[in-house]
This record gives structure tokens, C-alpha cells and sequence, in this order.
């Protein structure tokens, strides 16, 4: 997992995750806004109510300015304006990232207080992890470059190694050793990589 101190720059860069999730956007149809997700009891609707309200939160964070716990996620509380909200925001939120101080000390987010470093990871897994569940629910393709999908990977497999606060994940999903990186990431953050909407 990547760290920071105040001799260090950190080395995640949340931009091409990001990038790949506002890609997404533009190809969603009204209709599948109620479409189930791989994120249990989230439709596409809540589920991006749910990236409009990380995104800002974890922004926040990095600037060291938390605002304190989100409301619930809601397909009813979805800004009409959400193709060009949430593209807004995803940029805000790697532009923050991208301050070395963001990095350094504690901070907050969604209520818990974390050393910066570590949220900094949370919003990229945020990202990457949540980015898939929204292509595989609008049939739609998601890739994850070779940096962000390890440093995923090192962050969710210390939920099986009893290491990180238990309710975060569902239930891990295996995919064998042998699986490719961001399967694994995918089976520790309870999906399975073959979810369709369709099964």
C-alpha cells in the first residue's frame, strides 16, 4: 500500500481510474437507471447517487475538510445533472489527491478517521471497484490499469488477513490464486467477476 510522510510524494494517482469510470457516463439510458448492480440493494440510480457522495466526501478528506457522514444512497435523491456532476467531481477529487498533503497525517470520511494515506487508497478502491459494478450493470466494458489494480489488491486482502474494520466488504467470493489480479480484487471486495445482469 502506498504511504506518505513529509519526505515522500505519494505514488497513486487516482486519475486513470477515474477517467475510465466518467467514461461510462455518457452510454448509461434512462431506462437502466433501475437496473440491478453487483453492489447488493443498489440499483444504477443509487449506485450513483452513492459515487456523487464519495466523490465528494473523499475530496473533502483530502483537503482535510470533512463534512461528516453521507445520507444513505437513494436512486430518489439522484441530481438530474448527474452526467456532468459526477465527471466534475472525479476530477476534483484526483486533483486533491494530487497535493502531497492530502497524503500526510489523519483525516476523515463517511465519519471515520483514517491515516490520510489509507483514504487515499478507500477513494481509489472506491473507484476502481464501484467503476466495475456500474459497467457490468449497463453492459458496458471496465479495464483498470496494472498500478491502481495492485494497490486495490493489497488493500482488500487485508480485510482476509482480519487486518481492516469488518461490514466494509460482503463476503469474499473465490476466484483462485491463480485469477487475474482484479478478479481477486473483485472476490475480496465480495463480487463476483462474472456477474451479469442477466444471471
Amino acid at each position: 500500500m502506498t504511504t506518505a510522510t513529509a519526505s515522500t510524494v505519494p505514488t497513486l494517482d487516482l486519475e486513470p481510474a477515474a477517467r475510465r469510470l466518467a467514461a461510462l457516463l455518457p452510454a448509461i439510458r434512462p431506462e437502466q437507471l433501475t437496473d440491478p448492480t453487483p453492489c447488493p440493494d443498489f440499483t444504477v440510480a443509487a449506485l450513483l447517487d452513492h459515487l456523487l457522495g464519495l466523490t465528494a466526501a473523499f475530496t473533502d478528506a483530502a483537503h482535510k475538510t470533512p463534512t461528516g457522514g453521507a445520507p444513505v444512497p437513494s436512486a430518489a435523491h439522484l441530481d438530474p445533472d448527474w452526467r456532468t456532476e459526477l465527471p466534475d467531481r472525479l476530477a476534483a477529487l484526483v486533483t486533491a489527491w494530487r497535493e502531497p498533503a492530502a497524503w500526510e497525517g489523519e483525516t476523515e470520511a463517511g465519519g471515520v478517521v483514517l491515516p490520510a494515506h489509507v483514504h487515499g487508497v478507500v477513494a481509489l478502491d472506491e473507484i476502481v471497484v464501484h467503476g466495475w459494478d456500474l459497467a457490468r450493470a449497463t453492459r458496458q466494458r471496465f479495464s483498470v490499469d496494472a498500478a491502481s489494480a495492485a494497490a486495490c489488491l493489497e488493500f482488500c486482502s487485508s480485510f482476509a488477513q482480519g487486518e481492516a474494520v469488518d461490514g466494509l466488504f460482503g463476503p469474499p467470493v473465490p476466484v483462485g490464486e491463480g485469477a487475474p489480479v482484479f478478479h481477486r480484487v473483485l472476490g475480496y471486495a465480495g463480487r463476483d467477476p462474472h456477474w451479469s445482469p442477466d444471471r
